[in-house]
């Protein structure tokens, strides 16, 4: 098997297309794949002054062959120290209720060169650094890997709360696909976010509708939605499933229950702990 490290905005666009085909065959979830990952990239390239790289681990079992693996990764400087995390997980909000990010790898074979690969990645970073990988999958393999090669590294199991749409309980809801009624609704949207949000879900938004993956859902009113969600559409082996991004109501039909656990991977190093470890995680990176 082969391991190699890109980094760079288009670089990293072309191995998000090329591990298109192993997403798909993980089944990982939407905020994991192209056009989440893509929006992602396309809000960061408009903040010349936000100090975010992006790069991207792969592994290989030949230089000819697709991605057998992919660590889409976020580097960002804060103050002396470099702040690492998932690619797509930072820029906007995220669906809540179930994992939404996955270290992507065909067998633990794999999983374990990952791994050592994103080790070697943290080798090469100057200066003091953090990772945190937020949003996985209990039990991923390259998670426990990657803890068994950061042995200052934590764990932690968190439950999220998902949101349910009852909206048709309690009034007349116009829902749609339509990449029209989506544009036409997302100023609404966008008004209720954060400013630093709004150009990653406009982007996502639209990318996702474009493809037939995000449904609008509205109450109409005079003066002014009453009820507003965006909902994605994930689409797998089983067929559809409904997953609610965003919403918000002033007539109920929207609430939050427990969602299914997620895993956070951190750790962090400063010059001293980086030289320990060092040689003998790139080492394995390279091999």
């Amino acid at each position: 098997m082969h391991t190699r490290v890109v980094d760079g905005r288009a670089a990293v666009v072309r191995e998000v297309r090329a591990a298109a085909p192993l997403l798909a065959e993980r089944a990982v979830p939407l905020p994991a794949r192209g056009p989440w990952l893509t929006a992602a990239l396309n809000a960061r390239a408009g903040r010349p002054f936000g100090r975010v790289r992006p790069h991207a681990v792969v592994v290989e079992r030949d230089t000819h062959s697709r991605p057998a693996g992919a660590a889409l990764l976020s580097f960002r400087r804060r103050g002396v120290g470099t702040v690492v995390g998932l690619l797509g997980a930072e820029p906007g909000p995220l669906p809540p209720g179930r994992p939404q990010s996955r270290l992507a790898a065909q067998d633990d074979d794999v999983a374990a060169r990952l791994a050592a690969g994103v080790i070697g990645l943290l080798d090469q970073v100057r200066g003091p650094w953090t990772l945190r990988l937020t949003g996985l999958p209990l039990g991923d393999p390259t998670v426990r890997h990657l803890a068994a090669g950061l042995p200052d590294s934590q764990l932690a199991t968190t439950r999220s709360r998902r949101l349910v749409d009852e909206l048709d309980t309690v009034a007349d809801v116009s829902r749609s696909r339509d990449p029209g009624e989506v544009e036409r609704w997302l100023p609404a949207v966008l008004a209720q976010l954060p400013t630093g949000q709004r150009t990653f879900v406009r982007a996502a938004a639209r990318l996702h509708a474009a493809i037939g993956e995000l449904e609008v859902a509205v109450v109409p009113a005079a003066d002014g939605p009453r009820a507003l969600l965006l909902t994605l559409l994930d689409r797998g082996a089983d067929g559809e499933e409904r997953w609610p991004w965003w919403g918000t109501s002033e007539i109920g039909g929207l609430r939050r229950e427990l969602g299914a656990p997620s895993g956070t991977l951190t750790a962090a190093a400063g010059l001293t702990q980086l030289g320990r470890r060092g040689a003998l995680s790139r080492g394995a990176a390279a091999g």
